[in-house]
């Protein structure tokens, strides 16, 4: 067995990434929340308090619908530093947001106009809808909000496939573009100056070009450039297969040990099938592999795949890497085949790890040689804990037991949901601070 030489000890940012990027997102949204106000008092207010609150909610509506898009753009920049999980959890609550600012709007401005006129609500909808040029296409922009707003909720959530709520959830583009008419139609704050409607051309102008550069462009680049094809296919046991791919200027593809891919094999009966997978060994500028176990028909279909096939890859995703560290030492517990970031990881980590693996059997743990010889190359410890999941065998006895320090130590997790939710429960328990904790769920990926 060769010794691999540990990577070379990275200076650590004197302001956390994470911060950083959350800094940033901030910034830009209460920037924009103050230009809107200062728009919104330059074009005058109406004599009717309810229509008045009415406008300001479509403005802030507006707006964040805006910003909804560039949550979802997947910029390297930000998706670095804040990852896919905190970005899909803040793209669904601003969500929700969009949806109750545009009821706010529509109940305050029907009530508003009804109150200065002799028609009841319904009446003065209607008759809203046929006489102000604009209106008809709100209506049917909310009404799309408000479908995907109630399959959002995790009740319908649970119940539809992703491949389902996902083509649900492409119809808010059309609300968009239909919420961009109606306030170009009839927005009095959007045509109150040339300043105005030269800032709300640019907001959507901006927001929509962040998403054609991450979901498309970039990605189609990127493709174009590397030429993914897969060169082998390996089982690892009856149930857990690796596939290596390669391709042109590799060691230009910015993807780091810790990150996933959406993967896109261009079979007959796969095409249009992505399914997020980690890396499950560091990139070394020339080869990419990832490890998957069959948990459904896309992912046991894998196995059958054959050398030569092309790739389209998405990505690199995730903010589950060595650039988030804050402590010399680092543990990493993975669960089943969560192992596979990990397992990445160990490579480039530097300073001393600690890893532990959780499985129901020794059959289960899916890459451990790989894992022992990297542990004994790095001087790592290697824990395999194996048994049912009752009693918790990473209870916090239990953790504090295998690594005494581990309140001094970045913590590294990956693994099924249910594991993932205890040892977060023991980690508190055993006061690791939150800032020293990493992990990603793949929500965005259902």
């Amino acid at each position: 067995m060769t010794t691999l030489p540990p990577p070379p000890t990275a200076a650590r940012p004197a302001v956390r990434p994470r911060v950083v990027g959350r800094t940033g997102l901030y910034a830009v949204l209460l920037a924009n929340a103050a230009v809107v106000a200062v728009f919104f008092a330059q074009a005058g207010f109406a004599s009717n308090a309810l229509v008045v609150l009415g406008r300001l909610a479509g403005l802030y509506a507006a707006l964040l619908m805006a910003f909804q898009l560039l949550l979802v753009a997947r910029l390297p920049w930000f998706d670095r530093r804040i990852g896919m999980d905190r970005l899909t959890s803040w793209h669904r609550w601003n969500g929700f947001a969009v949806l109750w600012l545009l009821l706010a709007h529509a109940v305050f401005l029907v009530f508003g106009y009804a109150a200065s006129s002799s028609l009841d609500p319904v009446d003065q909808l209607v008759d809203l809808a046929g006489t102000v040029e604009g209106v008809l296409r709100a209506i049917v922009a909310l009404a799309i909000v408000v479908v995907t707003g109630a399959l959002s909720a995790r009740a319908a959530r649970r119940r539809l496939a992703y491949e389902t709520w996902h083509f649900v959830h492409l119809y808010t583009y059309v609300a968009v573009v239909l919420a961009f008419t109606h306030q170009v139609a009839a927005g009095t704050t959007f045509t109150s100056s040339p300043v105005a409607t030269a800032y709300w051309y640019a907001l959507w102008g901006g927001a929509l070009a962040c998403v054609a550069t991450g979901r498309l462009v970039l990605p189609l680049w990127r493709n174009a450039r590397h030429r993914l094809r897969v060169t082998a296919v390996v089982p690892e046991n009856d149930d857990v297969v690796s596939v290596h791919v390669t391709g042109r200027d590799l060691d230009r593809l910015p993807a780091r040990a810790g990150q996933f891919f959406l993967w896109r094999f261009l079979t007959r009966d796969r095409w249009w099938q992505a399914n997020p997978f980690s890396l499950s060994a560091a990139p070394d500028g020339r080869t990419l592999r990832l490890t998957v176990k069959a948990a459904g028909d896309g992912s046991a279909a894998l196995r059958h795949l054959k050398p030569g096939t092309r790739v389209f890859a998405e990505g690199p995703y995730g903010a589950f890497t060595a650039l988030h560290r804050t402590r010399p030492d680092a543990v990493l517990i993975a669960g089943g085949v969560g192992v596979t970031p990990v397992r990445a990881l160990l490579e480039e980590l530097d300073g001393h790890a600690v890893v532990i693996h959780r499985v129901a059997t020794e059959r289960d743990a899916v890459l451990h040689g790989e894992l022992r010889d990297l542990a004994l190359a790095r001087g790592a410890g290697l824990h395999l804990v194996t048994g049912p999941p009752v009693p918790d065998r990473l209870a916090p006895g239990e953790l504090a037991r295998l690594v005494p320090d581990i309140a001094e130590r970045d913590v590294y997790l990956c693994g099924p949901p249910p594991m993932m939710n205890a040892v977060l429960r023991s980690l508190r328990e055993l006061g690791v601070p939150r800032s020293q904790i990493h992990f990603e769920r793949f929500s965005l990926a259902g």
